[in-house]
C-alpha cells in the first residue's frame, strides 16, 4: 500500500490549486481504505475506496492516477471478500461474490482479477457439489450423491475422488456396470488404492456368475481380472474352480493353495477338500492323501475323506 500512497501524493503536487483540496480529500479516503485493508477490515476499506473513486472521477484528468489505484484496490478487495466466504466454506455465497468480483474487474479493465474470479467460481461450484455429494452419501442417499458427484466430474474429469465417490455410490445401489466405469476413471486419476477393492469385487461377481453358467474360460478371465485389482482368497478359489472346470487340475491346485493362507476359517477345509479331489483326479495320490488327512477332523468331510484315503492306499 505504501507504493500507492507515493503515487497519490504525486497527484496532489501536480494538481491545480482549485482542485487540490478535493484531491486531498479523495486521497484521504483512499489512504483510510488502505489502512482498513491492512487491518483486515475489507468492507470498510471497500467503502473508502469507492468514495475515493467517485471523488476522483469527478475531478477528471488531475486525479487519473488516483482513479486507477482506486479501481485496482476495489477489484482486489472485492476478490478478497469473496475468498473469505470460500474459506468459510460458504460456497453458495462465494459463487455469488466471485461473480460480482469478476463483473467489477471486467468493468474496471482488470483482466487478472477477472480471470482469477472466474476460476474460483468454478472451484466454488465444485466444492459446493462435492460437499453436498459427501453429505448425501454419508446419509445413504446414493441417488443424491450421484447427482452431485456427476456435476463435479463434468466440471473436472480428472477429479479422482469424485469419480471414486460416484462409482462407489453406484456400487452401493448394485448398478455395477456404471460403478465399474467410474471406478476405472478413479483408478486412472490417483484413486487406485480406494478403487481396486471395489473393482476386484465387481470382477469376482462376474466370475462367479460365469462359473454358475459353466462358462469356465470367462469365469477364469474375470477371476484373473479380480486378482489383478486385489489378490483375495475368494478370487483365487474362483480361479481354481474355473480351471478345474477346464480340466486343468494342476493349475487349479496352485490357485487353491494360494487361496488357503487368507481363507476364512469356514472355507479352509473346503479348499483342502478341493485340492485333494483335484490331486486325485490328476493321479497324484500322495498329495490327495495328504489333504484328505487334513480334513479328517471335520464332520462334513470325515467319512468321505476316510473312504478316499482307503481307496488311494490300496
Amino acid at each position: 500500500m505504501k507504493r500507492f500512497f507515493l503515487l497519490i501524493t504525486a497527484v496532489v503536487m501536480t494538481a491545480g490549486i482549485a482542485s487540490a483540496q478535493d484531491i486531498n480529500e479523495a486521497t484521504t479516503n483512499y489512504n483510510s481504505g488502505a489502512t482498513e485493508l491492512q487491518m483486515g477490515n475489507n468492507e470498510a476499506a471497500l467503502t473508502y475506496f469507492q468514495t475515493a473513486l467517485q471523488m476522483g472521477e469527478a475531478l477528471g484528468e488531475p486525479a487519473a492516477d488516483l482513479v486507477a489505484n482506486c479501481k485496482n484496490a476495489i477489484c482486489s478487495v472485492t476478490l478478497s471478500m469473496a475468498k473469505d466466504l470460500y474459506n468459510a466454506k460458504d460456497f453458495a455465497g462465494a459463487i455469488e461474490a466471485f461473480n460480482k468480483a469478476k463483473e467489477v474487474a471486467e468493468g474496471y479493465g482488470n483482466a487478472e482479477v477477472a480471470a482469477e474470479a472466474e476460476e474460483l467460481v468454478k472451484n466454488s461450484q465444485m466444492n459446493m457439489y462435492n460437499t453436498a455429494g459427501t453429505a448425501a452419501k454419508r446419509s445413504k442417499d446414493y441417488a443424491g450423491a450421484i447427482e452431485n458427484f456427476t456435476k463435479v466430474l463434468e466440471m473436472d474429469p480428472t477429479n479422482g475422488a469424485a469419480a471414486f465417490n460416484l462409482g462407489d455410490s453406484y456400487y452401493r445401489l448394485k448398478k455395477f456396470a456404471e460403478a465399474e466405469t467410474y471406478l476405472l476413471q478413479a483408478k486412472e486419476n490417483g484413486q487406485e488404492k480406494a478403487a481396486n477393492p471395489r473393482l476386484a469385487s465387481i470382477s469376482l461377481m462376474k466370475a462367479k456368475a460365469s462359473l454358475k453358467a459353466k462358462n469356465y474360460q470367462e469365469a477364469l478371465d474375470n477371476a484373473n481380472a479380480s486378482l489383478g485389482y486385489d489378490s483375495t482368497s475368494a478370487a483365487y478359489e474362483t480361479a481354481g474352480d474355473a480351471l478345474k472346470g477346464l480340466g486343468k487340475d494342476a493349475e487349479a491346485i496352485a490357485n487353491y493353495e494360494q487361496a488357503l493362507p487368507e481363507a476364512k476359517p469356514k472355507a479352509v477345509n473346503q479348499l483342502k477338500y478341493k485340492i485333494a479331489a483335484a490331486a486325485q483326479a490328476m493321479g497324484d495320490k500322495a498329495k490327495a492323501i495328504e489333504y484328505y488327512n487334513m480334513i479328517l477332523g471335520d464332520p462334513n468331510f470325515a467319512e468321505f475323506a476316510k473312504y478316499q484315503i482307503a481307496e488311494l492306499s490300496k
